[in-house]
């Protein structure tokens, strides 16, 4: 027998030609039973190794050793309390705690699809969480770092090892848009950093950097301590977390190297895992790092850790170039990696088939998406909102989900979008990828997701919200100065100070993604004849005024309660949908939604084609995947919630 359990081979027919072989060829005491066995009728004897074949596969679903896994994306983790050692500043003081802080400003967290500050606290809280549920092994699928930033990758570093140490937890980190933003180191900085009196304060890494000052502007602060890192340092620094190997791995790769399994050896990795033995053709001229590894942590699990960053030239070069502003960023991702790299699919394909033979569970995880996150809604969205809206670009093209499921990946967990959610797409062969959109720690709802693996074949996936996080308002007193110092000079667009009455972190990241709507997204996405007529009316008037009827019997409802909330409260859920899919229900609360359901089923008969498409939207954003908790079956295809 080949090792691999009956229920996971699709040809019964061969398996038990094989099968019958063996008995056939067996030596000493087995060929006396090969020997009574083949005298018996066929079909008894088909049974017959259909029944041990059974029953070894059932002894190894039930000896199989539970293995957790926590995936924290996009924690765009930024050292608070770091010091810059080649700049004489602390930071300012934060007087109700005593520490001088290095933060962003509140002004520019709410413009910003991701929170700088806050997340830190509840990153040291996912965490304790983890450490608390007994798991070991922890992956980053990209964006770990806030901009690749020396003093953050150095600060997030020190913290990884304090858990490793403490507490025994394996860190495996894959690159993101985020960390590195190009291949190569570039000068760069923030304006936006929290001065003394609520003022911006400049902090970059060359004063080149800095233009246009005025009086009453802050001193800058030039350190080399923010300019961004490339390939080279941050993975260097976070050599210990999967980018290099480890002794006590028992299997590493990369897309490069050129041992086998039974040949493998820690020396013959370390070789195989110099940077410059790590690298693809980008044009004639360029090649680039991939940071793409294979680990076996423990035995049986393959961790498969895909570099899906492309930096694709801004124009034809005629030279190599380690310059930084020659290259696209790489926030595409996969529509991007089918075009440029090539060499990672084959690689793929080949882990897969090697996973399948050795009877090892194969589990991919990267920062970009594989499948679409719009709930089937790309289409409607784009007539609605346009191609360029929306974040649309990132959407991976049906050929990337083709692909990869034809490559043989099953399971594969993202990040980038800050999203929860749950994509399924079965490819024309019939192979089916299950894309496990993990949630940031820096954005609503706060999450992190937990795969639990039952057995070969069957997988229990969990999203933990990080509902409260130690000290997460500790530098509100800060922004109460910066919310003055706004105000005094009249500044357009104030942020709502409400957001300080937040009385835990998933309540922080709400008001953060209440007022990003309406401070940024409202703005770009929207267009202003549709909010004209949509956003102020009650659910009441635009049943009236959009279906022309309500029919109160059908539904069982009283036409007033419609009236409680506007056409801007159902844009604003839509992006908590967005964001969050079933953790969103929670906060917005089964009867507001069932009066959705209700506006949606009326708005799609609508004779404006847009409020009809709108209609569409919403309520494919209502009715995705299960998403919070659920088991997948790799065999029968199939999700279901828990």
């Amino acid at each position: 027998m080949d090792g691999r359990p009956w229920s996971n081979d699709r040809s019964g027919v061969d398996r038990f030609r094989r099968m019958e072989k063996e008995l056939r060829v067996s030596k000493g005491n087995n060929d006396k039973i090969s020997r009574s066995v083949i005298k018996l009728p066929r079909v008894i004897c088909f049974f017959l190794v259909l029944f041990i074949s059974l029953s070894c596969s059932n002894k190894q679903e039930t000896e199989f050793e539970e293995v957790k896994i926590a995936f924290i994306a996009d924690a765009h983790f930024q050292d608070i309390y770091a010091q810059f050692n080649d700049a004489d500043y602390k930071g300012i003081l934060n007087t109700e705690t005593g520490d001088f802080v290095n933060i962003r400003t509140m002004n520019a967290q709410l413009k910003s699809t991701r929170i700088f500050n806050e997340n830190y606290f509840a990153f040291i809280e996912a965490l304790d969480d983890i450490v608390a549920r007994g798991i070991k092994y922890v992956a980053l699928p990209g964006d770990f770092s806030d901009d690749g930033q020396p003093v953050h990758v150095k600060g997030l570093r020190k913290i990884l090892n304090q858990y490793s140490k403490k507490y025994g937890l394996l860190f495996f980190a894959t690159t993101g848009n985020h960390d590195p933003v190009k291949p190569f180191e570039q000068d760069a900085g923030k304006t936006d950093f929290l001065g003394v009196g609520g003022k911006e304060q400049i902090i970059t890494s060359n004063k080149r950097n800095v233009k246009n000052t005025s009086a009453d502007q802050l001193t800058p602060i030039i350190t080399e301590e923010i300019k961004k890192w490339g390939y080279k340092d941050i993975l260097n620094e976070m050599s210990a977390f999967g980018f290099y190997p480890q002794k006590e791995y028992l299997y590493w790769e990369t897309p490069f190297s050129k041992y086998t399994y039974n040949e493998y050896t820690f020396g013959k990795a370390e070789k195989a895992a110099v940077l410059g033995n790590r690298t693809y053709a980008v044009d004639d001229y360029n090649k680039h790092p991939d940071a793409s590894y294979l680990v076996e942590p423990t035995e049986g699990i393959w961790l498969l850790a895909i570099d899906a960053n492309v930096y694709v030239p801004k124009e034809k070069m005629t030279s190599s170039s380690e310059n930084g502003n020659d290259f696209e960023s790489a926030s595409i991702g996969y529509n991007n990696v089918i075009l440029q790299k090539r060499h990672l699919i084959d690689w793929v394909k080949k882990v897969a088939e090697k996973a399948n033979k050795m009877n090892k569970v194969l589990i991919a995880f990267s920062h970009y998406p594989m499948v679409d996150f719009n709930d089937g809604a790309a289409t409607e969205m784009k007539h609605f909102f346009g191609e360029k809206k929306m974040q649309l670009h990132r959407v991976p093209n049906v050929e990337v989900a083709e692909t990869f499921a034809n490559a043989g990946i099953q399971i594969h967990f993202g990040g980038h979008m800050h999203i929860n959610d749950t994509g399924v797409y079965e490819s024309a062969k019939g192979n089916t990828l299950f894309n496990i959109q993990t949630p940031s720690l820096a954005a609503y709802a706060p999450g992190y997701k937990v795969l639990s693996i039952r057995s070969k074949t069957r997988f229990e996936v969990e999203t933990v919200v990080i509902e409260k996080a130690k000290d997460f308002n500790s530098l509100f007193s800060l922004y109460e100065e910066e919310y003055a110092y706004l105000l005094e000079n009249e500044t357009p667009d104030i942020w709502n100070k409400d957001i300080l009455t937040a009385e835990n972190y998933r309540d922080f990241t709400q008001w953060h993604l209440k007022e990003l709507v309406r401070l940024r997204f409202i703005p770009d996405d929207w267009s202003s004849e549709f909010l004209t007529e949509f956003v102020n009316k009650t659910g009441k008037e635009l049943i009236l005024e959009y279906s022309g009827h309500l029919d109160e019997e059908t539904n069982n409802i009283v036409p007033d309660d419609f009236k409680g909330w506007t056409g801007i409260d159902l844009i604003y859920d839509f992006y908590r949908l967005r964001s969050a899919d079933e953790l969103a229900k929670v906060d917005i609360g089964n009867h507001r939604l069932q009066q959705y359901k209700i506006v949606c089923n009326l708005l799609k008969t609508s004779h404006i084609k847009a409020i009809g498409n709108w209609a569409v939207i919403f309520e494919k954003a209502m009715n995705g995947e299960p998403s919070d908790h659920f088991v997948i079956d790799i065999i029968e295809g199939s999700i279901k919630e828990l």
